[in-house]
């Protein structure tokens, strides 16, 4: 089937700055997408340099097998960012990779894609799954989901203050019917949200709740902020975009602990150098411009944090 949806790279340019490409360096895009932060990346490779791409929805990795079917400098794997370490060390390049892309925004085709169920602005099957190879769709959890469990996934993860009122529901509504189609449940959520957020559909904080649990996506952000700094060459750069609170905070964090001299006891016979540490933060966060906010609206949330390894 021919791709018919569109797909604009989050702050790019910010992005190859921050990665400060190497002509010769090894590049991993750890979320390729639609490919647009590998492409650029290429373009300032030479014939030694190269790209390893990987995702977890194999619809992205068969589109980068089309998308650069002439292109020998890029490699593609289909795993998750958790996995980056693992796959690494397995192809022998651990301390090897020079900059480290981690883009943990849902892209553009997927959320485009109603087949695929994360969007609630068209209706289609509930699933949300990213790897639909495997796991539990959002219809299959959302059938079976005990109420204080939803009710503890949509305040964790979608910070949502009604989460009591959509919950009830939820289960109410799927005693009568399954709830099989994301337009059903946005229905449900909007009916059920007294207040109204200007700007803002009611769906929105449940939607990406159950996005994030359905994908364990929290958890492999976790594991893969650990794995991709591990990895790193000396010089070496993580930048890592993120799109909503949870994964922005979670990320601040890392950078922030992975860059700072551990404390230590008073009087330990340690000389600064040893407690030095192995990574710094490499400015603030950067954001969207106003252009491109006017040209890509997706990209007004989008935070990119950058750290590189330095000992």
């Amino acid at each position: 089937m021919a791709e018919t949806f569109s797909h604009q790279p989050v702050l790019l340019d910010e992005v190859l700055e921050a990665l400060a490409i190497k002509p010769t360096g090894i590049y991993l895009d750890a979320t390729f997408g639609r490919g647009g932060h590998s492409s650029a990346i290429l373009d300032r490779l030479d014939n030694e340099g190269r790209v390893l791409a990987f995702d977890q929805d194999i619809e992205a990795i068969n589109h980068g097998h089309r998308q650069f079917a002439d292109e020998a400098r890029i490699e593609f794997v289909h795993c998750n960012f958790s996995q980056v370490k693992s796959v690494i060390v397995e192809q022998g390049l651990e301390h090897r990779i020079d900059g480290v892309l981690m883009d943990l925004g849902v892209s553009s085709p997927q959320l485009d894609d109603a087949e695929r169920g994360f969007s609630f602005l068209r209706s289609g099957p509930l699933d949300m799954r990213m790897d639909t190879s495997r796991g539990e769709s959002a219809m299959q959890w959302l059938a079976k989901v005990e109420f204080y469990d939803l009710v503890n996934v949509l305040r964790r993860y979608g910070e949502e203050r009604f989460a009591k009122r959509i919950a009830t529901a939820i289960v109410e509504a799927r005693e009568s019917k399954e709830i099989s189609e994301t337009g059903e449940l946005a229905e449900i959520i909007a009916d059920a949200v007294p207040v109204k957020e200007k700007h803002k559909h009611p769906a929105t904080r449940s939607f990406q709740a159950i996005r994030i649990y359905i994908n364990q996506e929290l958890q492999a952000v976790e594991q893969g902020l650990q794995g991709a700094a591990d990895i790193l060459a000396m010089t070496g750069r993580l930048a890592v975009i993120s799109f909503h609170s949870l994964e922005d905070r979670m990320v601040k964090r890392f950078m922030r602990d992975i860059s700072s001299r551990p404390k230590l006891p008073a009087g330990l016979p340690i000389i600064d150098k040893d407690k030095a540490p192995p990574y710094r933060l490499m400015g603030k966060p950067r954001v969207a411009s106003e252009v491109e906010i006017k040209n890509n609206p997706r990209a007004r949330s989008a935070r990119l944090r950058v750290l590189e390894k330095i000992r």
